[in-house]
């Protein structure tokens, strides 16, 4: 099979889902560092337009969202599983709850206390994306009611935990952890003393957000953006062309779609069906640079329109 290349940039609290999942497979995989804020010219042609982070390419397979690089990654290495126990289904809806309220909290404190430190360029190009002001002095009077709503998030995990048993699901670390983890790593990594008054007494959340930063991420190797372009150039999609028989929109394999998140970012793909499931929407995009790629997205989280 083609080589996993992880598109990125170091800190991206959404990126560590993915490399975390790299880490619980003990996979080898290249990384591609991208620029933080617009333009990522060389992210661009994989992608279609989709310019958040991470994206998960295999050959010419481009996955965009954490929620279809996970299927992505448990198709190319199924063990050990990112959903341990069998349980599939709960550990994706865990992570509206991370990336929505928890992840708006996490942002709130963090960027209310280490704001200033950033270039004016991140808070422009994140007001462009989400529409939301992220200045440390627009969030400063938000932070107390952020902390209580992150110190309650927080506690639901420790109560989660107080069977004895190691991770969320059991003994072994998935994909419901990879989702309670994420916020707990951004803030403890960034302000670390305030994560510790908020968790000071919510018993078996430190140990356990211990054990999830040994398991790593993996065996990574660094890749050149230009090389991640070659390779989609020269690599045929794998995809397997399918279309859900009931599918609510009607969609057929070549119809003519475009592909928008549906909260922030809202750059439409353009392209046409590969495959139509209950879980993917995945269309062939065309360009000078790369020629043909087939680039993948969960069916929730985006707006599926014919052209």
């Amino acid at each position: 099979m083609p080589e996993l290349i992880l598109h990125q940039f170091k800190g991206s609290a959404f990126a560590e889902k993915a490399l975390v999942a790299l880490g619980i497979k003990k996979l080898s995989w290249y990384d591609v560092q991208i620029p933080h804020v617009m333009p990522k010219p060389l992210l661009m042609p994989l992608t279609g337009g989709y310019r958040r982070t991470p994206t998960l390419q295999i050959g010419a397979d481009i996955y965009c969202d954490n929620r279809i690089i996970m299927r992505a990654l448990e198709d190319y290495a199924p063990d050990p599983t990112l959903y341990p126990g069998g349980r599939v289904g709960m550990p994706y809806a865990l992570s509206f709850w991370s990336d929505g309220p928890f992840f708006l909290a996490s942002t709130t404190i963090v960027f209310a206390n280490i704001g200033d430190k950033l270039p004016e360029a991140f808070f422009a190009d994140r007001e462009k994306m989400t529409g939301r002001n992220m200045r440390p002095e627009a969030l400063k009077p938000l932070e107390p009611q952020a902390r209580a709503q992150w110190r309650c998030f927080a506690g639901w995990i420790g109560d989660h935990l107080k069977d004895g048993k190691p991770f969320i699901m059991g003994d072994a670390p998935g994909l419901a952890d990879i989702n309670a983890y994420m916020n707990i790593k951004f803030v403890r990594s960034r302000t670390p003393a305030i994560a510790e008054e908020l968790m000071f007494d919510i018993d078996f959340i430190t140990p356990w957000a211990d054990r999830m930063h040994a398991i790593g991420h993996g065996s990574p190797t660094t890749l050149s953006a230009e090389d991640a372009l070659t390779i989609a150039k020269d690599t045929p999609s794998t995809a397997e062309p399918f279309c859900d028989p009931n599918d609510p929109q009607g969609l057929n394999i070549d119809d003519h779609v475009t592909v928008t998140p549906d909260d922030n970012a809202k750059v439409p793909v353009e392209g046409h069906v590969v495959i139509a499931s209950q879980q993917e929407i995945a269309i062939r995009h065309k360009n000078e640079t790369v020629g043909e790629v087939v680039v993948h997205f969960p069916r929730v989280g985006f707006i599926v329109t014919p052209i």
